[in-house]
């Protein structure tokens, strides 16, 4: 590209030089041999005259008369009808002369023969000038041409170098500009394409971190029913019992993962209905309850009964099911489940006996990373996402004893 940029541009110069310089050159060359024909003739013009006046003064007609006139390079001669010719000067050597011839009233003819070395030494001085400033005005076009192939083909570079690196996995802006419109145009593309690709990054890194972190519940507890099917293989109604559990568990974990999918694709999505919040929550003790015997914890239910709220099962479950697990691995003690009024809306409380929240986090609990304990710092996170996306909200209403609160909207049926 810097070649072809050099070329059109010396291209362009070289047909201005040629177009300006040739007619330049013409007219100099005839200006300054019309000049030079014009000074021949105005010395015969000047010698005729002084042998006129010579003439009408008779007095002699000689060489000194205007030898004055006789400058180097010129040879004057003077014929008078019944004289011999008089003369001044060299003659000239050579075809290429000036020559002016003048006529008197008297029939006297005063001829002058200039030499053209000096018309031809200044013609070529003025073409060797003319030639200087087309070399020089080449010259410079070559610099501005490569500059200026610089100047453009540097931007492209780079922008070729940007494109590679989002190409390569790294999407970070440049916020490079250059002063050209047009390629700043292209740097403005690359640079929101490159935010566009760090989000997508983003939300496919977050979708898989939150997918690890949601599934690992309801596989827990799925294995957990499982083995304990194994365990009871000889009491076909416990048996059978526990298969409806552990189906359930497995609608609800397909749940989980088309809930996260709709979730990353569009948070606003409606998907909110009406439901018994007692349903969900037995769902919740029955899911549990191996887990909990497991750890000789006990988790208790408080509250109103009969509710009817306003959302999607299957995320409420989830957003549970994460307060719980929460409990589980940092509290002690009693788990509480409370259902209370608050307004139009039903809220479901988790709290346990545990040491709490430490004052320093507060409500940065729900930001991901952040943890009180050696966790992900994700379940939280996710949780008060998914009750966003659901219409609800998820708080922290107490540090000690740790108290989380879900609120959910209510339905008039209820």
């Amino acid at each position: 590209m810097k070649r072809r940029m050099i070329n059109s541009l010396l291209g362009v110069v070289l047909v201005v030089v040629v177009v300006f310089c040739v007619p330049l050159a013409w007219v100099e060359k005839k200006t300054i041999a019309d000049a030079a024909q014009d000074k021949t003739e105005a010395t015969a013009v000047r010698v005729l005259a002084l042998v006129e006046n010579r003439l009408a003064n008779h007095e002699p007609v000689n060489p000194g008369s205007f030898d004055s006139q006789a400058t180097e390079g010129t040879y004057i001669e003077v014929r008078i009808p019944g004289q011999s010719v008089v003369s001044a000067g060299v003659r000239p050597d050579g075809k290429s002369v000036l020559q002016a011839v003048e006529h008197g009233g008297n029939n006297e003819t005063v001829t002058v023969v200039q030499s053209r070395e000096d018309v031809d030494h200044e013609i070529a001085n003025m073409l060797l000038l003319l030639g200087a400033v087309a070399l020089l005005a080449v010259q410079a076009a070559v610099a501005l041409a490569v500059w200026q192939a610089k100047r453009l083909a540097r931007p492209l570079t780079d922008l070729a170098e940007t494109a590679e690196r989002l190409g390569s996995g790294d999407p970070r802006p440049r916020d490079r500009r250059y002063g050209v419109p047009e390629l700043d145009r292209v740097a403005e593309v690359l640079d929101v394409s490159a935010e566009r690709i760090a989000r997508m990054l983003t939300a496919e890194r977050r979708l898989a971190a939150d997918a690890s972190h949601q599934l690992r519940t309801p596989l827990t507890a799925l294995s957990m029913r499982l083995e304990e099917i194994t365990a009871l293989a000889e009491d076909p109604e416990t048996v059978k019992e526990e298969a409806t559990i552990a189906l359930q568990q497995v609608e609800r974990l397909t749940d989980v993962v088309q809930r996260l999918l709709t979730t990353q694709r569009d948070p606003r999505s409606p998907t909110a209905v009406a439901f018994e919040l007692d349903e969900v929550i037995k769902q919740q003790v029955e899911e549990w309850g191996p887990t909990l015997r497991e750890k000789g914890r006990v988790l208790s239910l408080e509250g109103l009964h009969g509710v009817i709220a306003v959302g999607t099962p299957g995320t409420v479950a989830q957003v549970l099911a994460t307060l719980i697990e929460n409990s589980l691995m940092h509290g002690a003690g009693t788990i509480t489940l409370r259902v209370r009024p608050s307004g139009t809306s039903v809220v479901v409380e988790v709290q346990d006996q545990g040491a709490g929240v430490p004052p320093e986090l507060g409500n940065r609990v729900f930001e991901r990373a952040v943890s009180g304990r050696n966790s992900t710092g994700i379940g939280l996170a996710v949780a008060r996402d998914l009750a966003e996306a659901d219409g609800g909200r998820l708080e922290l209403l107490s540090l000690r004893p740790p108290v989380f609160a879900l609120f959910l909207g209510r339905s008039h049926e209820d």
